[in-house]
């Protein structure tokens, strides 16, 4: 099975400031995949390269086998910790300009068949979100977790293949993440998406994932910290069992970011 997303020898480095290096790895179809780290190790930077928001350094990143677009793509969605929504549109409305931008990207408007079969699809996805009843709502009238919902139908709209997550939880309460947890399993497993998620949560990450990739600096230079860069420093495939095993070394490395 080819893999959806590859990373080869992947390198970022803003001048002598060493940011990721050597990241190799494959992402399989269907895969999801949490990862974790410190606090600076540069999660949101790998989060950026699969976006096609950044390009490496050195190295290559292949989406299906070819180099990824210098772009982000439809076929990519994202959603972000603080919810990326327009506060002067309504919930549809800001679903349907998601759709405006994906098939008229030019012009950013949409006319009869194509205007009518986008505000159907917008529909149908808030109601998966669970915000059918808030259509005609402003942001500014939805809680947090109603926001990140927004979001995430924001990001679906395009029918992306990989869904990536930068931190998409960390500023809910407890009971909205366990909400918000099921939501996007059901999501997951609805439309057959590909997860990369970032998470400061270690239970959240094992909990979720089919895979935790923890991110982190193999070397250290005391007198000079960044010259070196992170990589994948552990990789965990999981099943049901070892969902409930948290390994130590992945557990301290969570707690000090």
């Amino acid at each position: 099975m080819t893999p959806v997303l590859s990373f080869r020898n992947v390198w970022v480095e803003y001048g002598d400031h060493v940011v990721l290096e050597k990241v190799s790895l494959d992402v399989a179809p269907g895969a999801f995949v949490s990862i974790v780290g410190p606090s600076g190790a540069g999660k949101s930077t790998f989060l950026r390269l699969a976006l096609g928001q950044e390009a490496p350094s050195r190295g290559e990143i292949l989406l299906d086998g070819a180099p990824i677009p210098p772009e982000p793509g439809p076929d990519r969605g994202v959603v972000f910790q603080r919810y990326s929504v327009f506060p002067h549109m309504t919930v549809l409305q800001n679903v349907m300009f998601g759709a405006r931008c994906d098939q008229a990207p030019l012009t950013g408007l949409l006319m009869g068949a194509d205007r009518r079969k986008a505000r159907a699809e917008a529909v149908a996805i808030l109601e998966q979100v669970g915000l059918s009843a808030s259509l005609k709502a402003f942001p500014r009238a939805l809680s947090g977790g109603m926001q990140q919902r927004l979001a995430i139908a924001q990001a679906l709209i395009t029918k992306p293949r990989i869904l990536l997550l930068d931190e998409p939880f960390g500023a809910l309460d407890p009971g909205v993440r366990l909400d918000m947890h099921e939501l996007i399993t059901g999501l997951w497993r609805e439309h057959g998406l590909t997860i990369l998620m970032v998470t400061h949560d270690i239970k959240e990450a094992f909990k979720l994932g089919t895979r935790v990739i923890a991110v982190d600096k193999r070397r250290h230079d005391p007198h000079a910290p960044h010259r070196y860069g992170s990589t994948a420093v552990y990789d965990f495939p999981l099943d049901d069992k070892l969902k409930t095993a948290i390994p130590r070394e992945i557990a301290a490395m969570a707690s000090s970011g």
